[in-house]
């Protein structure tokens, strides 16, 4: 897999302020000639989109989307499913998506299943319209970055802070690793003279969502990156909340990334959004230019800015865990091409 990143290109607003005095305006530059209707225009190789109210515009043409992009990638918690309840709309625009030959790609960064898991779940909401191939999860990208880097022929092991899904997606690529779910009632010997003897053999640590963290766990990770040499600290994600049930949100990776990181004094290796890995597998598989591709997500801190660090088109939900109201405040940096309610509002009448 390659490691190479896209870089968003962007058109300086005092280049073209002259043109627009009076009104607001966003000017990214791209690699295409496009259409617009009366809120915006195009000049050759420059996307122009015009907003006098607010910063990102309300989704209301999906038909725009579906004329330019080839491929559609969906974040699914928070905008397919809230824990384990299906967001309205998620299955008929997946069907009309492929129908018009698009192709399609769900990312998670829970890295709490595998792929195989994770398309049990999209079977058990009635999603039977996706294949295993279609899903791309943080716990398949910690393997496919582990052999990347040719980690298997190195003889080194895996500590595996996280669930099964992790510990599956590195069976199916041949890399032993010790830790994860055997080790989740594990009790460090904490009297006079007691210690956690870890494994030298240790060549990277990966830390993804585990519900069944404990201080075992830390005290073991914390010796392999601090005395074993060389030792990779991944983390699957940094998210500060997840959607564990669609009542309430829910502490996220970034609890468990920080204890790491808070004892070690080490910064991980990020493999999940907003990480360009599981984005360049994709655009080099279908040889296209990153702008035929549409990021659709509910994060503006995961799921935008991956879009938009690659160069893709991005559509925020507000299904999730993310406001109108944080998005247009003046804190917010990261911003959407456009916004929606639900998935529902992609789903084209014209069809």
């Amino acid at each position: 897999m390659s490691r190479f990143a896209f870089q968003t290109h962007r058109l300086s607003y005092s280049s073209v302020s002259h043109l627009f005095l009076k009104k607001k305006t966003c000017v990214s530059l791209c690699k295409r000639r496009c259409c617009h209707n009366n809120s915006g225009f195009a000049l050759r190789g420059i996307h122009m989109d015009v907003t006098t109210s607010s910063k990102v515009r309300k989704l209301s043409q999906p038909q725009h989307l579906l004329d330019t992009v080839q491929i559609f990638i969906f974040d699914c918690d928070g905008v397919i499913w809230k824990g384990d309840s299906l967001i309205a709309g998620a299955k008929e625009l997946i069907t009309q998506l492929k129908d018009l030959g698009k192709r399609v790609y769900f990312i998670t960064n829970n890295s709490t299943k595998s792929r195989a898991s994770y398309l049990k779940k999209f079977r058990s909401l009635g999603l039977d319209n996706v294949d295993a191939e279609e899903i791309l999860s943080s716990s398949y990208a910690a393997a496919a970055y582990l052999t990347s880097i040719h980690f298997q022929s190195k003889g080194k092991k895996v500590y595996v802070i996280g669930e099964k899904g992790i510990e599956e997606e590195l069976e199916k690529h041949h890399i032993a690793y010790l830790g994860g779910e055997s080790d989740k009632d594990k009790v460090p010997d904490m009297r006079p003279g007691g210690k956690v003897v870890q494994d030298s053999q240790v060549g990277a640590v990966v830390v993804g969502f585990d519900r069944y963290i404990n201080y075992y766990k830390i005290q073991y990770a914390q010796l392999c990156l601090s005395q074993n040499s060389e030792c990779l600290f991944i983390a699957t994600n940094l998210d500060s909340v997840t959607h564990l049930t669609d009542a309430q949100e829910w502490a996220g990776n970034g609890a468990m990334v920080g204890a790491i990181r808070g004892c070690t004094q080490k910064e991980p290796i990020v493999v999940g959004k907003p990480s360009p890995l599981l984005i360049n597998d994709v655009i080099q598989k279908h040889q296209l230019e990153p702008y035929q591709i549409c990021m659709v997500g509910d994060r503006l801190d995961t799921d935008v800015l991956f879009g938009k660090n690659n160069g893709l088109q991005t559509v925020l939900s507000l299904s999730g865990v993310t406001t109108i109201e944080k998005v247009l405040s003046d804190k917010n940096k990261i911003l959407p091409d456009y916004y929606i309610q639900s998935i529902a509002d992609l789903l084209s009448k014209n069809i």
